[in-house]
């Protein structure tokens, strides 16, 4: 019997010490890839930390961060204001927030649709809440436009909607995708589509020079017109936990913030909060 306790025992202290060295990260989808070749790298110089990334939506990564399954929250949105009250009733805390990178939100269309390499953002608009609904209407073929865009648990949803479509219903006919991925993946198959999401995931489609009005200049989402505010549809991407990182969660973050991990940034395609030395 006292051996049996004695193993137990063992057991449990050991679980506690490596659940110790692991690190969660849940959320944002769109900085999914980030966060992967983060850990990647952190890892491999510090080979006693493991550091565990999965997706699922910014609002997957904040009911988390807000139910104690995740160290850190990834997100593509800033928190809201209800989830930092159930932050605050649970913990006493209402979280604290990191930028972590810039983003370029992208429209996409699939590279066969050379007719339409403009929008501007009343245009967009228009086609994501069903207002314009054949390509000839924007200039290009006569053709229905096949709407694809990301689930309402997704921060990159939540931003669309507040900061492009001015907080109006999206299109019953727009697909729902589980992530970025899947909407570059479905733009790619389709010559009609039209999707949005990072500028980072832009691989094998054709990224839309976007226009704040008719009588402005379109941009493309490039870092120099993301970084001086002339592309339209730009974004801060976070990191949140519930209380002043330490230890191991604190050296990743820091890490992460550095000289080294913004450079990664920069790799991926997304833009650095700091300057690169």
């Amino acid at each position: 019997m006292k051996k049996i306790i004695l193993v137990i025992l063992v057991i449990l202290t050991f679980g506690f010490i490596y659940q110790g060295k692991t690190i969660t990260i849940k959320g944002s989808d769109t900085i999914v890839i980030l966060a992967q070749r983060w850990a990647e790298i952190f890892m491999k110089e510090n080979p006693d930390i493991k550091v565990q990334v999965t997706g699922g939506g910014s609002g997957t990564g904040i009911a988390a961060l807000i139910n104690g399954t995740t160290d850190i929250c990834n997100s593509s949105r800033p928190i809201k204001q209800s989830e930092i009250e159930k932050l605050k009733a649970k913990y006493n805390s209402n979280g604290i927030e990191i930028k972590i990178a810039i983003d370029g939100l992208s429209v996409y269309t699939n590279n066969a649709n050379k007719k339409v390499n403009e929008l501007t953002l009343e245009q967009v608009r228009k086609i994501y809440t069903g207002e314009i609904t054949n390509w000839k209407e924007v200039g290009g073929d006569n053709a229905k436009i096949i709407l694809y865009g990301r689930e309402n648990n997704s921060g990159t949803y939540v931003y669309f909607k507040e900061h492009v479509l001015e907080n109006k219903d999206f299109s019953p006919a727009m697909q729902s995708m589980p992530g970025t991925a899947a909407v570059i993946n479905a733009i790619a198959k389709d010559k009609n589509a039209i999707g949005f999401g990072g500028a980072a995931y832009a691989k094998g489609v054709k990224d839309i020079a976007i226009k704040k009005d008719k009588n402005s200049k379109a941009y493309l989402p490039l870092k120099k017109y993301i970084l001086t505010g002339e592309y339209p549809i730009s974004r801060f991407l976070y990191m949140y936990t519930v209380k002043k990182p330490e230890g191991n969660v604190k050296k990743f973050i820091d890490w992460a913030l550095s000289n080294e991990g913004q450079k990664i940034v920069e790799e991926i395609g997304y833009f650095p909060i700091r300057k690169i030395k």
